[in-house]
């Protein structure tokens, strides 16, 4: 297995430091607002890649954590007249609501920031001691930089780049513009903890280094995150727990690309911003987790509702050939004959092709291209009679079916039965357009009525006006039954 490295900014074999176990540490949520697109991403990427990594037999130990005490956080606080405790367990209590009807899988250990401030504090003291950190007058504890020959590594960024844009703001006690906190001393009204260096509490990088720390040892093996965290708050991970360990903090470094929304940066001010409730209450949940595995988890990913269409389209077509598969595997009565050489050689090669592309830097983009071409090959065997009523039809069938299971425990997605996703599908494309349920079955049960008076006119009158609202009716050996289309 292939994985692009940040820090190496190239594709490295992975093998882990520790046979068969794998560490891995991964950004969580800042704690103090719904969870909007991005965050949806950035889930879902670092679950398929423990879900892979387990597939594959590793040990996988998962650690990602809550952010429960920031400025974000105080300030929201502050306006909504709670105290930032109670609001970040809000929140963190609507991530867990978000992710489960995204099927994100809970992580091994979720530590949060305010019940490690011993941790931090160890952190904080070793830097001092080891001249990485200093103290100021009023409490406020930074690090040195420039005392950390390593900075800017992950990131590519130098020093005097850096250096050029970079200021002293009013009342701030650094010795240099490029230093950053590591513990802010405590402001009135704000949540504090007693430290050496009077009332304050972490700042935001140091949390993650001491977290890691505790339950990984230095260097684990994958520290994950948003492109956006590369810098500053992955390259001051680096430098705290370098500088004081004199380790490595982790050796593979793993980023997901940002998502856009019509081709530009997802923002509030440019009214471009939607949570992951504003997109699931007009889609499933699976379909948005679908759609995000559309592109490579390192490519831009341009989001719009018309791109969830057309995701939406694809999920149920892979959902509509595993119910078609499964109810032919229950009638049909089967011959002897085999299927063709070159048709088994297109199921082993999809197979392979799947396997590689997730091999290669976890490329879910190119598994599904794979999983539509077994469908296509399922199709095929489906239009030839000989192939269909065949031992070989019904074994390739059988063989696909398991293959959509266990590749969609991967991606956690085609895990549902069938006939209950269509069903809920249905429903929602219905929701969507404005339409209820109870008039489709009004129009489909007087059309019905109308075929049995043999009224053909009013049986076709009755079709045209569920097409226009945009249902299709298909008549069966057990009745009507209809689509939204």
């Amino acid at each position: 297995m292939r994985l692009y490295n940040t820090l190496e900014r190239k594709k490295q074999e992975f093998v882990p430091k520790d046979g068969n176990k794998v560490g891995l540490y991964a950004c969580g949520i800042t704690a103090y607002d719904l969870c909007h697109i991005g965050h949806a991403r950035s889930s879902v990427v670092f679950d398929v890649l423990v879900r892979y990594l387990r597939y594959k037999g590793y040990d996988v130990t998962f650690v990602r954590n809550f952010t429960d005490i920031d400025d974000k956080i105080i300030n929201r606080a502050n306006e909504s007249g709670v105290s930032a405790a109670d609001l970040a367990e809000k929140f963190i209590g609507e991530f867990y609501v978000d992710m489960d009807r995204l099927n994100i899988l809970r992580a091994d250990i979720e530590p949060k920031c305010t019940e490690h401030i011993p941790e931090m504090l160890t952190l904080t003291q070793i830097l001092i001691d080891k001249g990485h950190a200093y103290s100021t007058p009023s409490g406020d504890v930074y690090f040195k930089v420039r005392s950390f020959e390593g900075y800017g590594k992950l990131s590519g960024r130098n020093i005097e780049d850096l250096q050029s844009g970079a200021r002293i703001k009013p009342g701030e006690e650094k010795e240099d513009p490029l230093d950053f906190a590591l513990w802010k001393a405590a402001k009135p009204g704000e949540p504090s903890w007693e430290s050496p260096w009077g009332q304050g509490r972490p700042g935001w990088h140091l949390e993650c280094s001491a977290m890691s720390e505790k339950y990984l040892s230095l260097p684990f093996d994958i520290h994950g995150g948003g492109q956006d965290l590369s810098f500053p708050h992955h390259e001051n991970e680096i430098a705290q727990s370098e500088a004081a360990t004199g380790k490595p903090m982790a050796r593979f470094w793993v980023h997901n690309g940002f998502v856009q929304i019509n081709s530009e940066k997802m923002s509030k001010s440019l009214g471009n911003f939607f949570t992951i409730r504003d997109i699931i209450a007009k889609f499933l949940p699976e379909t948005l987790r679908y759609f995000l595995l559309t592109m490579h988890y390192r490519s831009p990913l341009d989001f719009s509702f018309e791109a969830l269409e057309d995701a939406e389209k694809g999920i149920r077509r892979v959902y509509t050939a595993m119910e078609q598969m499964e109810e032919s595997l229950g009638k049909a009565k089967w011959s002897k004959a085999p299927l063709p050489e070159e048709v088994l050689a297109e199921l082993d090669d999809a197979e392979k092709g799947w396997d590689a592309a997730m091999e290669d830097d976890v490329n879910t983009a190119g598994a599904m291209g794979h999983i539509f071409n077994l469908i296509r090959l399922a199709g095929r065997i489906a239009e030839e009679k000989a192939w269909r009523k065949s031992e070989g039809g019904r074994d390739a069938w059988i063989r696909i079916l398991a293959d959509m299971k266990k590749w969609g425990e991967v991606l956690g997605i085609f895990t549902q039965t069938p006939s209950d996703f269509l069903s809920e599908l249905k429903l929602c494309m219905l929701e969507r357009k404005g339409i209820e349920v109870a008039k489709v079955d009004e129009f489909v049960a007087a059309r019905q009525d109308a075929r049995k008076n043999k009224d053909f006119a009013e049986s076709d009158r009755l079709r045209d006006e569920l097409a226009k609202l945009g249902v299709e009716v298909k008549d069966t050996p057990q009745g009507p039954t209809w689509d939204v289309i």
